[in-house]
């Protein structure tokens, strides 16, 4: 159990960030400020994609982000969020959320298109 613990350890042992301030930043971008002083602007147009994003391409929906006051994180009406650390670090995470905002739509593209249309295109 000794080993168990020490590995959960490391695992566990990153930064935690909580954001302080949001300001909307139309279209799609937000100016964050963390609780470590880090002052951050991030733009989310190309990870707009898919069940929980997506639905922020909506221009009014996307400028009704706050920040939840309990968990200290962007949110929106819908449900979406992002984690605060994640944001800090955006640099580091943006190119794995454009890859996976692509992936999304693809596959939501898959899903709109008839079985005609796949047989022909070879899918």
């Amino acid at each position: 159990m000794r080993r168990t613990n020490k590995a959960f350890k490391l695992i566990m042992k990153h930064e935690i960030y909580r954001i302080i301030d949001c300001k909307h930043l139309p279209p799609y971008g937000l100016q964050l400020k963390f609780d470590d002083g880090l002052e951050r602007v991030v733009d989310l147009e190309n990870i707009l994609e898919g069940q929980i994003y997506g639905p922020l391409r909506d221009e009014e929906l996307f400028s009704k982000v706050v920040v939840d006051p309990e968990i200290r994180t962007v949110t929106w009406p819908n449900g979406a969020d992002f984690d605060p650390t994640v944001l800090h670090d955006w640099p580091l995470h943006q190119e794995a959320f454009v890859c996976a905002a692509k992936n999304w739509k693809s596959s939501s593209n898959l899903k709109n298109t008839s079985h005609a249309e796949l047989a022909e295109s070879g899918v």
